[in-house]
């Protein structure tokens, strides 16, 4: 069988439109970026996914224009996502909240673990047990005793239903053999209110909002769920020094579209790894709560599928069923 001249070059011309070949364009990025998150504007994943980008833009000559996208719980963004075009040029920052939902949400639009490239993790921070300054509970040890004594009586605060905050909770439970009661709110400073008000026990919130109100005094840290001491809060115990397995961290992390070349995968990973070496994103993160936390692809893949199977666990161990 041979080929014509002309059939080469149509078939060469075929070639050169198609997404794979556009993917593997040479001068990647020569447009804009755009970065969707699947949180409200103004939060974390939304603050650090624009610093990064203004670290960056003048070092590829391309902008990250980031678009929030909070339906569903941000699904639909992801959706987008994970539906577009692997040319890199339309990413996600996905939040430890993905793993939650990959667990507990049954008709999702897209497979987490197929249907993207995880190119880096970009912060990691734990979860944050805490009370009003007067609490008599005076450690997380205490709290796991109280309910003990106590089961369904001692009480803490979690923002939603289906999250880390509820996940974790549970995990609690099943570990330590306890029934706290987890009362859930609509938002933190909700939660917070409560609390300090004494009408509720113990706050679960992130480091990454929890830390200030511990640094000023609003509350007292209990312990944290990190595996390690959290270098930004030294002098609080771990969850896992009175309950050995519970060691979880959240995080954010930049993912494409399955299929997205190397090359773009490597290229972004080395200048979101450079951006989080600067010394002003380096103490932007710790005044924010968190610790700056690069991986390789492979890497974050792990992370994300660990936190899949673990919270998967927990959702059918305590038969977990979200609308």
């Amino acid at each position: 069988m041979s080929l014509t001249r002309r059939g080469m070059l149509c078939g060469a011309a075929a070639l050169a439109l198609t997404p794979g070949a556009r993917a593997q364009e040479p001068n990647w990025p020569s447009r804009a970026i755009r970065v969707i998150i699947p949180t409200s504007p103004g939060g974390s994943p939304d603050i650090t996914s624009r610093l990064l980008g203004d670290k960056i833009n003048p070092r590829i000559g391309q902008s990250l224009v980031v678009e929030s996208m909070t339906t569903g719980g941000g699904v639909a963004g992801l959706g987008v996502v994970a539906k577009s075009t692997p040319d890199g040029y339309t990413l996600a920052m996905l939040t430890g909240g993905f793993a939650t939902q990959a667990a507990t949400l049954k008709n999702l639009t897209y497979q987490p673990l197929k249907d993207f490239t995880f190119i880096t993790s970009v912060v990691k921070y734990p979860m944050v047990y805490a009370v009003a300054p007067e609490s008599p509970i005076k450690s997380f040890g205490d709290m796991i005793a109280r309910a003990k004594a106590n089961p369904n009586k001692v009480s803490y605060g979690i923002v939603g239903a289906g999250n880390v905050y509820h996940l974790l909770g549970k995990w609690i439970d099943n570990a330590a053999g306890v029934e706290l009661n987890a009362v859930p709110y609509r938002g933190t400073a909700l939660a917070l209110q409560d609390v300090l008000g004494g009408r509720v026990d113990v706050l679960s919130d992130a480091a990454t909002s929890a830390i200030p109100r511990i640094r000023s005094g609003q509350l007292r840290a209990l312990a944290v769920s990190s595996a390690e001491r959290y270098p930004l809060l030294p002098e609080v115990p771990t969850m896992a020094e009175t309950v050995p397995v519970i060691k979880v961290e959240s995080w954010l992390g930049f993912a494409g579209p399955a299929d997205l070349p190397k090359a773009i995968v490597d290229k972004f990973n080395g200048e979101i790894r450079w951006a989080l070496s600067q010394p002003d994103v380096m103490k932007w993160a710790a005044d924010s709560g968190v610790v700056p936390a690069p991986s390789t692809p492979d890497e974050f893949r792990a992370r994300v599928e660990g936190d899949v199977r673990q919270w998967s666990d927990i959702v059918v161990r305590n038969n977990i069923t979200i609308q």
